[in-house]
């Protein structure tokens, strides 16, 4: 399960580690969930305006990115809900595709934000950390 401040640092930068865990995404060697909520929540951030001033896309490569990211992604509909369980609304919604989905780990920039989850047999790791784990 990706974060969306994975998506958007993948976006930022080709050097880091989100870029190249997407770039494991576009090789099939890892597969993202993704509901449709956190789906439009990675469009809505990387169209707006001071997001595609940083990356240099327009809205047109953003649709592209998102039609690209579509066909990698395995949805999951969300059955059953566990709010509140994190300080952020939109941390919950990573967290609820996670255990629908029943992901291996979150994928984050901010592990600390999904500390109190750990009883919840879920993994939350960096992408630098899910990198080197998954590159040979």
């Amino acid at each position: 399960m990706l974060d969306t401040n994975v998506i958007v640092a993948a976006f930022r930068s080709r050097r880091g580690a989100s870029n190249a865990l997407l770039r494991l995404v576009d090789a099939r060697q890892v597969t993202p969930l993704c509901s449709t909520a956190l789906f439009l929540e990675y469009e809505a951030v990387l169209s707006r305006a001071r997001t595609r001033a940083i990356t240099g896309h327009d809205l047109d490569d953003v649709a592209a990115i998102m039609r690209s990211l579509a066909a990698l992604c395995e949805p999951v509909d969300i059955s059953f809900r566990i709010r509140p369980a994190l300080r952020d609304a939109d941390d919950e919604m990573v967290l609820e595709a996670a255990l629908n989905g029943r992901a291996d780990a979150i994928v984050t920039h901010n592990v600390r934000d999904f500390g109190t989850i750990q009883n919840l047999g879920l993994e939350v790791v960096s992408p630098g950390a899910i990198v080197r784990r998954l590159s040979p």
